[in-house]
């Protein structure tokens, strides 16, 4: 069981390195996998797509800042 604790704390310190370090480039992928969607679906799902690239992109920058705390 405190093997898979520490495979955890492993695989977030390196969700925190790579936000940190290319926090920028998974910002944009997001927008434009939006943009993807959105135009996929004719527009009918706009608002919720728009809150869940929102929120991804916020997941991203709370990991580089941690990240940067760490350090």
């Amino acid at each position: 069981m405190f093997d898979n604790l520490r495979d955890l704390d492993k695989l977030k310190d390196k969700a925190e390195d790579v936000a940190e370090e290319h926090g920028d480039k998974i910002a944009g992928g997001l927008e434009k996998a939006g943009d993807l969607v959105d135009d996929k679906t004719d527009g009918k799902h706009s608002e919720q797509i728009d809150t869940a690239v929102d929120k991804a992109q916020a997941l991203v920058r709370r990991l580089a800042e941690e990240a940067g705390e760490d350090r």
